[in-house]
């Protein structure tokens, strides 16, 4: 079943908050997915405003639209060349802390990731990623 392309389609409404997100500096980059009839409206609305986007197939009937930044944009275009869940543990680092994604659950996530190839030595940082996983609530910092 088709998504609507108008514009008060649930894409588009998603779509406009990104941009708002980006205008507002909030993250240098967004990513959508969606069905390929979907992502038409979206990519001639980026073209129209000039926005830097990357179109990449995510599965044949759904692809992953990454757009803001022009930098941001050539960097996870260079490489986003297969599937999400194939990026290196770098990569997905990368694109996490691109999207605006928590920097520390994605140093967390990083160190979860390299625990599956890390060596003895690693053990120390294996236990930091549990200690941030295990935390009940959140904690402010003082500064």
């Amino acid at each position: 079943m088709g998504q609507r392309a108008d514009l008060s389609s649930p894409v588009l409404q998603i779509f406009n908050h990104h941009l708002y997100e980006l205008s507002k500096g909030m993250r240098p980059l967004a990513l959508m997915t969606m069905t390929v009839e979907a992502a038409a409206p979206v990519i001639a609305r980026l073209q129209s405003r000039g926005i830097a986007h990357h179109v990449h197939e995510a599965c044949p009937d759904r692809v992953n639209v990454v757009f803001g930044s022009r930098l941001a944009v050539q960097v996870v275009s260079s490489f986003m060349v297969g599937p999400l869940c194939g990026l290196s543990a770098e990569h997905d680092f990368m694109l996490g802390v691109l999207l605006g994604y928590d920097r520390e659950m994605q140093c967390v996530r990083f160190l979860e990731r390299r625990s599956d190839r890390a060596e003895p030595e690693d053990a120390s940082m294996r236990s930091l990623a549990q200690t941030f996983t295990l935390l009940e609530e959140p904690r402010s910092l003082a500064l």
